[in-house]
């Protein structure tokens, strides 16, 4: 398969946000959402083994592991990774735009799908039956650039019966991230307040540690 890096950091966002994590991110990705901040795994990438991808994530000793990109459902070899991660004894996160049909993912991993707002521009490229495929394990993450993006994520929520006030039996978590640099989290809270949403907001610690543009941290 095709790995941009492996690293081992603290999980920057989500309900995993703050713990150890070993991050395997895969090369390549068939979106160009307009404020991606890992273009460099567009393109190139070294071809290594499952069995080398495993070794080396079994040497850093951290039980939780996030398979990213790029889009790793692109590389077929990505299930077996996480079969094989989960077999290990591993808690497993899969970072997906869900823009590929998400079948078979393992169960077991926590898939956290990034629903694309319009201000991405690839909004057209969500594969909405997906959505069925999650469960309470899981998360739904909107990542928004300004309040039409909100609107939208907003309107999504209440059309799928995301972010319910009770949460509906088995729904996924929802996470609302502002575009770093370009919308204040601020004002994002004040939208989810003032509409009752139920979700998380969603900041990218690692990025408010290390900086927007650090690698392999």
């Amino acid at each position: 398969m095709l790995i941009t890096e492996i690293f081992t950091s603290v999980q920057g966002e989500g309900a995993a946000a703050g713990r150890p994590c070993t991050f395997v991110r895969l090369a390549r990705c068939n979106l160009r959402c307009h404020w991606c901040d890992t273009k460099y795994s567009f393109s190139g990438g070294d071809e290594r083994t499952l069995a080398d991808v495993l070794a080396d994530v079994e040497r850093r000793g951290v039980k939780l592991v996030c398979v990213t990109g790029g889009e790793p459902m692109m590389q077929p070899d990505a299930v077996p990774l996480m079969e094989e991660l989960l077999a290990r004894g591993c808690a497993v996160l899969l970072e997906t735009s869900g823009a590929l049909p998400l079948d078979a993912v393992p169960a077991g991993v926590v898939k956290v799908m990034d629903l694309k707002c319009p201000g991405s521009g690839e909004a057209p490229a969500n594969h909405w039956p997906n959505l069925a495929l999650l469960g309470a394990q899981d998360e739904v993450k909107f990542v928004v650039q300004d309040e039409a993006d909100y609107r939208w994520a907003l309107e999504t929520c209440r059309t799928h019966g995301l972010g319910a006030r009770p949460r509906r039996a088995g729904a996924p978590d929802v996470l609302l991230s502002p575009v770093h640099g370009v919308l204040e989290p601020a004002a994002l809270a004040g939208w989810m307040l003032r509409d009752g949403l139920d979700a998380r907001l969603n900041l990218q610690i690692h990025k408010y540690v290390w900086g927007a543009d650090v690698r392999g941290v």
